[in-house]
Parts: C-alpha cells; structure tokens; sequence
C-alpha cells in the first residue's frame, strides 16, 4: 500500500470513528510544471506539488464534505471531524450514497517517465523550439505571443467503507502557441498545439509550424456573403461542438431540464455518419483512468449510434436519481471539490473520407477552423447557437480565400442530424474537455456575413 492508498485508508477511519455511518476518502497528489516562453527567453517557469484528501460523510442520507492538506494523525482527524459536522446539519436526501464496490480492471499506459526525467531547462527549450519554429516559417510571421508547454504527474488513491478501494498513477502534458501573422494591412493570429503523456511525444516543430501555416492562411480574409451553405469543422471546432454536446449528455444537465437531450433517450435524431462514445479506457485519452472520481470502474459508453441517442452519462447520485447505474462518470477537480458528472474522452467516430474529399462534397461552402464564444453562445436548453467563425471559403470543392468575422447558426440536434461525413483522420483536442475528432462535413448551416 503506497503512503498515499494509506492516507486515504485512515482518513475513512477517522471519519467513521467521528460517527458517520458510510464514508468515502479521496487523496490526490499532483505535480505540475508550466513554462512561458516569448521573445527567444523564457518569461516564467513555474513548479508545484499538491497533496491532500478529500472526506465525504454519510449519516441517515445525509451528506458532508470536507478537505485539507495536513495528512497526519492529527490533521486527518480534524478533517474527518468536519466531514462528519457537516453532515449532521445537511439536509436529507434520498439519492445521496456512496458508491457500491466494483473492482476496476487495470489500465496500463497512464504514465510516461519522461515528465520526471526532463529537467526543466530541456523542458523550458521545447517551449523555446515552439516559438523559434513559427517565428522561421515565413518572413510575415511577425511575433509569437506566447509558447506555452505545461505537464502534470497524478496519483489518485480512494478508500469507502462499502468497499471501494484504488490506485492509480497517471500523467499528461501539452504545449501551444498563438502565432502573429502580418499582410495586407492586417495582423492574424493561428493556433497550434500538441498533447501527449509526456514531453518526449511532443513534436515540438510541428506545434510551432503548425501556429505559424494557420496565422499565414488567414491573411487577407474578408466576410463571406450570407447564405444557407455547406460547413466543413475542423477537428479543433468539431471538438468544441462535440464537448457541448457531450456536457449536454450529462445526466446532471437533463435531470435539471438543461439539456436538448432530455426525454429523447433511444430517439433517432443524428444521421449514421455521427458517432459519439464516452471512452474513459481509451490508452491515448488525457482523462482515461480505470475508475473515475468515486472508485467505479471507467468505461466505455454509447452516447450515439447509429443515429439513436443510446445513453446519458452518470454518476451514483444522478444515477440513483434516474433508476440507472452509474457509468462512470463522476468527476473531481483534485481532492478540494465534490464528485459531479462529467465526461471522461469524447470520442467522435472517423469515417473514410479524406480533407479533399470532404471539400469536394462541400461544393461551395466554408471550411470553418475556429470558433469564438461557443460556450455563451448556446443555448443549454434549446440547443440554438450562433457564433463568430472564421476559416477558408470552399469553392468548388477546394479551398479558397480566407474568411473571417462571419456567425455560424444553427440547432445541434438538427446540426446532428445534418452530419453528412467524417473524415478519416482524427486528433485528440483539449477544447470541450478531451476530445478525440476528424473533421466533419455538416450539409448546410446558417451563414452570416456581409
């Protein structure tokens, strides 16, 4: 048993031992470095370690919570003292318990020992090669604003006294930047972007260059002209899409009525060309573990297929609350914060068709690359959206001109059913949680230009 497991084993102890009948420890250690790089020097470099247990208590269906960083005898029992108090004065309610014991099948590949092995200054220089990279594509690349690389090494430990007992070591790292392009009396920026389990799958060239072809591209863009048309996502805007619809699919959102989902379990409402899985063993996923924020095994589950909306995602509360069971799905932001329903790895389904193809199918339409204020511009409940875009005109099935300063509007659960291809290629994305995507090409959206 590591000394994390063990903290959280006398934590459980203390806090049955303050009175409460069921209890649930949950013990994280984190560390974590982040490096900014702008100008050819490094602008700051920053390191950190968290360690410290979050306590749930259980009395008569009544629920409390508490944390803390002090992990000796003393501080634990303080912990777990709070835990308990606030149960007491909670208000009863029927669907809170802990989760039920379900052992978790290993999950081997969360760990990468280059996060330990690099020291920072060889972390500092990737960052360093990000920049550098973008600045020697092309003489109009004009700056870069910020290179960023940043990692994090995770232990999880859990402890219940229903049963639920694990472990597991995890870690992930990314790197990006917002290169600056200058032509035509304009200045544009591109993103580029890479993650990995550590800093020796990063490329950090193709990052760079990456930030550097996306600003270049969107030099000279203009309005499109209104219309209904074609819409080619790239894998970086279908990402977002997806997250929203995957937020959406929480069972928190649809048992708050706060979803477009709700009621439509099993209905066919996307078309067989849109695939969405919620996979937490995914081996590639940034957020793959073998159970999730409450000690239940991860897994994978089918949100949609072909067509029908198969499932919702739960956690054991909004599943007691919904007659289901749990998919694994509870979610913490470290040991300070309460289990909710969140996604693990949205995986979207690839298809067989290449970029050219897919631009081939659009005709005349628009190749959209990125997306601005998708979050506020949705409406939870309806589903309406409509948000400023920019990307490359379609024509004739190829790309041409770039566009900017355009709304793409519609409803996601017509955009669904819109899907016409994926592409064959996907990437993971960290924009609407973790997302793995191709492009896709949506028959028609609304356009709103010039």
């Amino acid at each position: 048993m590591s000394g994390l497991s063990e903290a959280a084993r006398r934590a459980l102890e203390a806090t049955l031992g303050a009175g409460a009948s069921e209890a649930e420890a949950y013990a994280v250690r984190d560390s974590g470095r982040e490096v900014r790089a702008h100008g050819g020097e490094v602008e700051s470099l920053t390191a950190a370690t968290r360690t410290g247990v979050g306590v749930r208590a259980w009395i008569d269906h009544r629920v409390g919570y508490a944390y803390g960083t002090d992990l000796s005898a003393a501080g634990v029992a303080e912990i777990a003292t709070r835990a308990a108090e606030a149960a007491r004065i909670a208000d009863p309610d029927q669907f809170a318990a802990p989760p039920q014991p379900d052992p978790p099948e290993p999950l081997e590949g969360l760990g990468d020992p280059s996060v330990g092995a690099w020291s920072a200054a060889r972390v500092a220089e990737l960052a360093l090669t990000v920049e550098r990279t973008a600045l020697a594509a092309d003489e109009r690349v004009a700056g870069v604003e910020q290179a960023v690389y940043a990692d994090s090494a995770e232990q999880v430990a859990i402890a219940s006294s229903a049963g639920v007992a694990g472990e597991y070591e995890s870690s992930s790292c990314f790197a990006y930047l917002q290169a600056l392009a200058e032509g035509e009396g304009a200045r544009e920026t591109g993103l580029g972007f890479g993650l990995a389990r550590g800093p020796a799958g990063l490329d950090p060239e193709a990052i760079g260059a990456e930030g550097a072809g996306r600003a270049l591209a969107m030099i000279g863009a203009s309005k499109p002209a209104s219309r209904a048309c074609p819409v080619v996502l790239d894998p970086t805007v279908a990402a977002s899409f997806a997250g929203l619809i995957g937020n959406a699919l929480g069972a928190g959102a649809v048992q708050r009525g706060r979803s477009p989902f709700g009621e439509r379990l099993g209905e066919e409402l996307a078309s067989d060309a849109f695939v969405l899985h919620d996979d937490g063993r995914d081996p590639a996923g940034p957020n793959s573990a073998p159970f999730d924020a409450e000690g239940v095994p991860r897994r994978r589950t089918a949100l949609i297929e072909g067509g029908r909306l198969r499932s919702f995602l739960y956690d054991t509360y909004t599943a007691n609350r919904g007659g289901e069971r749990s998919t694994g799905n509870a979610s913490r932001h470290g040991y300070r914060s309460l289990p909710t329903v969140a996604t693990s790895n949205l995986v979207v389904g690839s298809g067989t068709a290449s970029e050219a193809e897919l631009l081939a199918a659009a005709g005349d339409g628009v190749y959209v690359t990125d997306v601005a204020g998708l979050h506020s511009g949705v409406n939870p409940v309806t589903g309406v959206f409509s948000v400023g875009a920019s990307g490359r005109a379609i024509r004739g099935g190829e790309l041409a001109e770039p566009v900017r300063e355009f709304t793409i509007a519609g409803e996601l659960v017509a955009m669904l059913g819109a899907v016409r291809a994926a592409g064959a290629e996907a990437r993971w994305v960290p924009f609407g949680g973790s997302v793995k995507t191709p492009p896709l090409l949506v028959a028609e959206l609304a356009i709103s230009g010039s």
